[in-house]
């Protein structure tokens, strides 16, 4: 299934890949689709953490929405697309909220990379804290709702993020920390649009941020290969 790979990532690479393992943190619009990607560049061990189930609330935006999958666990469907999309891919999925409870659970791994997906902001702050402590790469999303620009998503700094409110409040909680000068974001150069009642979306923005957020970690993870 690496065919159309290997002449991108060299066949060292695809090997390299093959041993890693890859965290994503929350498996919505924008950790569904770095999932996917992950899993079709050959990532050989995917951890994979969400306690929601599908709600026909998702279907606008998550590549596991669909009206077969309503009510269903998030990890499970996902779990079982990664494993008809590569067989050989080891997947952990854990159905439950990323907190100071469950934090034994995902750390008891060894982990290359961890992408930060969930909207929860003490979910995120122990997560870059926490991954900061094993030195292991980090990659936290900040805000994705309320936006139409997909083009408008960068890779930087969290200490050099400006406009998102997300990004805003997570330099306030961790400014402090050890981890701050060394926590890299995804973050939308577009203001949110103010709108009424629930924070809105669509099926552009947050893949978009999921698949650059793919793209980094597999970059990340290819340059620093033995």
């Amino acid at each position: 299934m690496f065919e159309r790979l290997t002449p991108l990532f060299t066949q060292e690479g695809i090997d390299h890949l093959k041993t890693q393992t890859v965290a994503v943190i929350g498996c919505g619009g924008v950790g569904s689709y770095a999932v996917e990607a992950l899993a079709r560049s050959g990532v050989g061990t995917l951890i994979i953490m969400d306690d929601d189930c599908i709600q026909p609330s998702n279907l606008n935006r998550q590549i596991i929405a669909l009206h077969s999958t309503l009510g269903k666990k998030k990890v499970d469907v996902l779990k079982k697309r990664i494993l008809d999309i590569n067989p050989r891919c080891t997947v952990h999925a854990y159905a439950m909220r990323y907190g100071a409870s469950t934090r034994k659970q995902l750390f008891t791994h060894t982990i290359d990379f961890l992408f930060d997906a969930v909207d929860d902001i003490d979910a995120k702050v122990d997560l870059a804290i926490t991954a900061h402590h094993y030195m292991i790469p980090f990659l936290t999303a900040t805000g994705a709702g309320n936006r139409m620009q997909a083009n408008q998503f960068t890779i930087k700094p969290l200490k050099n993020t400006t406009i998102d409110p997300l990004a805003r409040k997570l330099r306030m909680r961790l400014r402090h920390e050890d981890a701050y000068h060394q926590i890299m974001s995804i973050v939308s150069l577009e203001a949110p649009i103010k709108t009424q009642g629930m924070v809105a979306s669509n099926g552009f923005v947050p893949p978009s941020a999921g698949l650059l957020g793919a793209s980094y970690i597999i970059k990340t993870l290819l340059e620093a290969k033995v």
